[in-house]
C-alpha cells in the first residue's frame, strides 16, 4: 500500500483522496440495497447488506489511516497539507454516517408503512445524490490542477458545488415531509419504532450535509489558490 499512495502522489495529490472516495461510495449506495430489503421485509438480507456497509466503512478508515500515515513530507503539494487532511476526513465521516445508518436499521424489526414510504425513499436517494455529486467533485480534481486551478476548469467546479449546495436543500425540504409524517403517524407504532426512525432520517440527512461540507472545503481551496 505504502508504495502504491507515493507513487500516486507523485502523480497528484487527488488520486488517493478519489480512491478513499470510490470505497466510501460502496457504502452510501448500499443504503438503497438496505432499505429495499427493509421494504421487502427481507431481514436476514437486511443483516448482511449492514456488515458489508460495516466493512467497507472499515476499508476506508484503513486507507485514510494509510493516507495520513504516508502523506510524504518532502513532496510539494498544489494545496495545504491541512485543507488536504480537511477533505479526506470529511470524506471518511460519510462512511462514518453510512454504517450508523446500516446499525440502526438492524436494532430492531422496522418496516416502510404506506403513508411515508415514497417520501422516504425519496429522501434517502436525493441523499445519494448529493454525494454522487460530491463525488464528482473529487474525481474532477486531477483536472483541476492540470488546469493549475484556473480557467474554465475551476468554473466548472464551482457550479459542481453549487450544484451540491442546491442538492442538500432539496434534501432538507424533503426531510420535513417525511418527519412531518412520521409524527402524523406517531400513534401508529411504538414509542421505540418512533424514535428509531427518527434517528434514521437525521442519520441519512448527515450524508448530504457532509457532502455539501466536502463541497465547500474544495471551494475553498479552489479561491485560496
Amino acid at each position: 500500500m505504502l508504495n502504491t499512495l507515493l507513487n500516486l502522489f507523485g502523480r497528484s495529490p487527488f488520486a488517493p483522496l478519489k480512491l478513499h472516495m470510490e470505497k466510501v461510495s460502496r457504502c452510501v449506495h448500499l443504503l438503497q440495497d438496505l432499505f429495499e430489503a427493509i421494504e421487502r421485509k427481507d431481514y436476514s438480507i437486511i443483516e448482511t447488506i449492514s456488515n458489508q456497509i460495516a466493512e467497507f466503512e472499515h476499508q476506508a478508515d484503513l486507507m485514510r489511516n494509510d493516507i495520513l500515515n504516508h502523506l510524504p513530507k518532502s513532496l510539494y503539494l498544489p494545496i495545504n497539507r491541512n485543507q488536504l487532511v480537511e477533505i479526506l476526513n470529511t470524506q471518511d465521516k460519510i462512511a462514518d454516517s453510512a454504517k450508523d445508518v446500516a446499525i440502526l436499521a438492524t436494532l430492531k424489526t422496522i418496516e416502510l408503512t404506506d403513508y411515508f414510504k415514497d417520501d422516504f425513499k425519496d429522501f434517502l436517494l436525493k441523499n445519494i445524490s448529493t454525494f454522487d455529486s460530491a463525488l464528482l467533485i473529487i474525481k474532477e480534481m486531477h483536472d483541476l490542477l492540470e488546469s493549475s486551478f484556473g480557467g474554465i476548469e475551476a468554473e466548472k467546479v464551482r457550479a459542481m458545488v453549487e450544484e451540491v449546495a442546491f442538492k442538500e436543500h432539496e434534501v432538507d425540504l424533503v426531510q420535513r415531509l417525511v418527519l412531518k409524517k412520521l409524527f402524523q403517524s406517531e400513534g401508529q407504532m411504538s414509542y421505540t419504532t418512533f424514535h428509531l426512525w427518527q434517528k434514521l432520517c437525521e442519520t441519512i440527512a448527515s450524508i448530504s450535509n457532509l457532502s455539501e461540507a466536502l463541497a465547500f472545503r474544495i471551494r475553498l481551496t479552489l479561491e485560496s489558490k
